[in-house]
């Protein structure tokens, strides 16, 4: 799939344009993102990368098209976990609902150039070392199976290793203010605690990546299908915080349904490598059903 070098710029000015409205027009005053304006939001987002969906369609076919839908539907599914991880920090560390959506747009823009990272160097070591993809694959069945088997693990985010290493060599105050990462006192610039939260979600995402990532690249190794389904996921992935945070509880069986997922793009991958290679209509649909049925089990099946 070739795109020229001004299609990428085109594409990532655009995203820069809409992250930049995002917070210096329509959030430039820290507050408390009520339900109804998150749901909206998710509904904006998703509308955005379903019209890319159909422009991918047009320029460039239907299999182009189907890859991204695809890859978007995994690395979105694979996101929701990320939320539960994101409540924990910020509960650990307190942090105001005012000032939780300005840490989570910086949060995602690191993501963003974390993820473009991971992207281009996975997709070129495919393309030069043919048999990493054995790698890939056997990581993702591995991840899976861990998931699906391991019981519940208890974290602590005040003792993330690089929160330790930063308060080492950078002063911290003990108080936020406000909504600022950085402040002046005495003539010296303090870090505070809201700056390590960002840390922390940071450092999160990084962890995450390494399994979103492979799972993606065993759909497609086109690095624009790739970056896009990404970049589409992780920028509705802060609305979408927003909307379920409340209710994240209720869809216990989500998880598994996660881990089966990541276990059978993880054997697509290791097919491929030999030659069998599972039709993508067929992958997005075994995708779509493990997701609805998790979802149904949190629902049908009752909490003990």
């Amino acid at each position: 799939m070739g795109v020229g070098v001004y299609f990428w710029i085109a594409f990532n000015l655009v995203i820069i344009i809409m992250l930049s409205i995002d917070l210096g027009i329509l959030n430039k005053k820290a507050h408390k993102i009520p339900l109804k304006e998150a749901v909206i939001w998710v509904g904006v987002w998703v509308t955005i990368a379903l019209l890319f969906n159909l422009f991918v369609y047009l320029e460039f076919g239907k299999t182009k098209a189907l890859e991204f839908f695809t890859g978007y539907l995994i690395e979105y599914s694979l996101s929701v976990d990320n939320i539960f991880v994101f409540i924990l920090i910020f509960s650990y560390f307190a942090v105001d609902d005012r000032y939780q959506h300005k840490i989570l747009f910086w949060g995602i823009i690191g993501a963003l150039v974390m993820r473009a990272i991971f992207i281009f160097a996975g997709v070129a070591l495919i393309n030069k070392f043919h048999w990493i993809i054995i790698i890939f694959g056997g990581f993702l069945v591995f991840t899976g199976i861990k998931m699906l088997t391991q019981k519940t693990v208890s974290t602590d985010p005040g003792k993330n290793p690089i929160v330790t290493f930063f308060r080492k060599i950078f002063p911290v105050t003990q108080e936020v203010h406000g909504s600022s990462f950085f402040i002046k006192q005495n003539g010296r610039f303090s870090a505070t605690p809201l700056f390590l939260v960002l840390l922390v979600i940071e450092s999160s995402d990084l962890i995450f990546a390494v399994d979103s990532i492979p799972a993606v690249l065993a759909i497609s190794h086109d690095r624009f299908i790739v970056y896009t389904s990404n970049i589409f996921a992780i920028l509705g992935l802060r609305s979408l915080y927003f909307a379920v945070a409340g209710i994240m509880g209720y869809f216990r069986y989500l998880k598994v349904g996660l881990a089966f997922i990541l276990t059978f793009v993880g054997l697509k991958m290791l097919a491929s490598y030999f030659g069998l290679e599972i039709p993508i209509l067929i992958s997005l649909s075994v995708i779509i059903s493990i997701l609805i049925l998790s979802i149904l089990a949190s629902v049908v099946i009752k909490k003990k």
